[in-house]
């Protein structure tokens, strides 16, 4: 869904291109940045340890709307951000002999942790008031640092940190607690408290290990899926607009992904628009919201696969107490 904005803004396409990538000031291969899912990866740069990575950007703007409406002091800036490391760079793109708008964006290493998003953004001044975000490209890029092909589908974030000590303050609220959903974003996050529970992350990220281990390993990760499916439906039902009959609108992005998925199991025997009227209904007005919560832990039970893991560490603990008998 789109915002709405209580000022003029850009009706026309504002489109960002990242044009080539150098590493420490070599050229990354072209086959690590990928224009149709518009993701660079950095993994495999052929450098082992570098330091700084320098995208040259080209953005096509509707200049011809710009410069016929009531906008003034236009910018267009690129936005590199990380949630994991709440890293921040902004850049100026300029004006090119083509009509286009050109310019660099510099990720350091040292501040980036595993996926900045690249945003392009169209602000300008509006009755007045500078600083207003008149348009943006629909569609980010991101940049990678883990991964070594340029693919965006990705089904979830992941992101280990410290809720005691470590750099997100909202964070340390809940620094008893093992992980945390967030999914307010383009892509929800399910940040792993590195302090909560001493062990966890190496069980999480581990391979092998014993029967005991593997098994704890899938019950957890199995529950961290229980609750990211739960945050996620309850995000993406409470996020509905309506166009002008009311009729709630299918949102985009993961959320789309997310009803569509989860719809069947919570109103089973509703066609998809029906089932997406009454879970609106429902949540707006107040009546029979509460009873579909069973349909919503049935669903992300499901999806978390939590029947499955659960039947097989009860053969697990039993064959091992076979074995110690």
């Amino acid at each position: 869904m789109k915002p709405v904005f209580p000022y003029p803004t850009l009706l026309g396409d504002v489109v960002c291109d990242v044009v080539s990538v150098r590493i420490d000031g070599k050229p990354l291969p072209y086959t690590q940045v990928s224009s149709a899912e518009r993701v660079v990866a950095l993994h495999r740069s052929g450098r082992a340890q570098w330091e700084e990575a320098v995208l040259e950007l080209r953005a096509t703007i509707p200049e011809d709307e710009l410069k016929s409406g009531p906008w003034q002091d236009v910018t267009c800036l690129a936005v590199l951000t990380e949630k994991a490391t709440n890293a921040r760079t902004t850049a100026r793109l300029r004006h090119a002999a083509d009509g286009s708008r050109t310019g660099s964006i510099a990720l350091a290493r040292s501040t980036h942790l595993r996926r900045a998003t690249l945003s392009l953004l169209v602000i300008a001044t509006v009755d007045g008031t500078p600083g207003r975000l008149v348009g943006s490209d629909e569609q980010d890029w991101y940049v990678d640092l883990k991964e070594a092909t340029p693919v965006r589908q990705r089904d979830i974030e992941i992101v280990e940190v410290d809720f005691r000590d470590g750099p997100h303050n909202w964070l340390h609220q809940y620094k008893e607690s093992s992980w945390i959903v967030e999914t307010s974003g383009d892509m929800p996050t399910v940040y792993l408290n590195t302090t909560a529970v001493e062990g966890l992350m190496e069980v999480l990220s581990g391979r092998g290990g014993s029967p005991t281990e593997k098994v704890v390993r899938e019950m957890t990760a199995s529950q961290i899926a229980l609750d990211a499916w739960t945050a996620m439906f309850h995000t993406a039902a409470g996020d509905l607009d309506t166009d002008e009959d009311g009729t709630p609108v299918m949102p985009s992005g993961w959320r789309e992904a997310v009803l569509r998925s989860m719809l069947p199991d919570v109103l089973p025997g509703r066609q998809l628009t029906d089932a997406l009227y009454e879970i609106n209904e429902r949540r707006a007005k107040g009546f029979g919201w509460s009873e579909l919560q069973t349909g919503i832990q049935y669903a992300a039970g499901r999806r978390a696969q939590i029947a499955k893991k659960l039947t097989h560490a009860v053969r697990v603990v039993d064959r091992v107490e076979r074995n110690a008998d």
